[in-house]
């Protein structure tokens, strides 16, 4: 016995990889349906070793299904969405269009499992930021035991977060510096990103601060703790996938870096690789394809009381995205589902 799910997007990095982890993880599946718009349809994606055609999404009836992942972006999910939770189904959102709707739980299983109860409201539970989703998980932990006052976050984030389209020019201007008559001019992102790096993600507001670097104040607060106070810098950098941060936390209470280490040891969803010599770190390609957040370079931060340095390194398309999604659903099936 299990349930009825739709992973809408089947056919995108996000996508791919829900069915992929649906699969790893054994998700209780009686049956699935995998979408995408009408000029991917008919496109075959796996899920385990069974191969699908990709249905419309346009067309679909969702219901008597039970759980929607969504990996469509907002102007699809906001059309969408609405007619699966109409239907009955439990929409789990992988845009940002929910995140910020008090109505709608943003959750972080590690972190806030308890906030799924609250779907019911719109039938709908939002998937949160990849760059905030592993920090997030990194805070958790520390806050429980010493109360986070602020936090201090410089992103270095792989060009997968930007789509196919953002690894496709990151690949292709990276033959051309080794070709030059092979001219890629900066398309997907707003200057060559090909052997530099580009502090700009999303539009600028007003204040100067970009809608990234807004993302992960407002939803810290929501997911974690409003009191918390999150000034954040977030860079795009030529690599292909997996999210890092160096993240600086002050906390109200005193906690050495041992005890840091001894915490985030212990905490789910962390791994701790945390040696003081060369190599004892780890780094955005030795992420890949793990679940894991994996935390490393903790030490005290003499310069504030109270405070830690620390350094987060996660799959973006897993726990920054897929893999969130699927144990939101795993939560959602524990707590309030029946199967069947």
């Amino acid at each position: 016995m299990g349930y009825k799910v739709v992973v809408a997007g089947a056919t995108g990095n996000v996508g791919r990889e829900m069915l992929n982890i649906l699969a790893e993880r054994e998700f209780p599946v009686d049956e699935i349906a995998v979408l995408a718009s009408r000029k991917s349809l008919g496109t075959e994606v796996s899920f385990g070793d069974k191969t699908l055609k990709t249905k419309d999404l346009d067309t679909f009836d969702f219901t008597g299904w039970d759980i929607a992942l969504f990996a469509i972006g907002s102007d699809a999910t906001k059309i969408y969405a609405p007619k699966a939770a109409a239907s009955g189904c439990v929409v789990i959102d992988n845009s940002s269009l929910y995140r910020y709707d008090p109505q709608v739980p943003l959750v972080v299983p590690e972190v806030n499992a308890a906030a799924v109860d609250n779907y019911k409201n719109k039938m709908i539970i939002a998937n949160p930021n990849c760059s905030t989703a592993q920090m997030v998980v990194a805070l958790k932990p520390l806050h429980d035991r010493a109360k986070i006052k602020r936090v201090v976050v410089a992103t270095y984030q792989s060009v997968s977060g930007a789509g196919k389209e953002g690894m496709d020019e990151l690949w292709n201007q990276t033959k051309s510096i080794y070709n030059p008559v092979d001219n890629v001019p900066a398309k997907k992102f707003s200057k060559q990103i090909a052997f530099n790096v580009i502090p700009h993600i999303d539009v600028f507001l007003d204040d100067g601060s970009t809608k990234e670097e807004w993302k992960m104040v407002a939803e810290t607060k929501k997911i974690l703790d409003p009191s918390i106070k999150v000034t954040a810098t977030c860079v795009r950098v030529p690599v292909f996938v997996g999210h890092s941060e160096a993240i600086n936390i002050e906390f109200e209470e005193p906690m050495d870096w041992q005890e840091a280490q001894d915490i985030l040891r212990e905490a789910p969803g962390v791994m701790l690789i945390d040696k003081r010599e060369p190599g004892g770190y780890i780094t955005p390609v030795e992420c890949v394809g793990d679940y894991a957040t994996f935390i490393s370079r903790v030490r005290q931060d003499p310069t504030v009381d109270n405070g830690i340095n620390l350094w987060c390194v996660s799959d973006n398309l897993r726990k920054g995205a897929a893999l969130n999604a699927v144990q939101i659903a795993e939560v959602l099936g524990s707590r309030c589902l029946k199967k069947g």
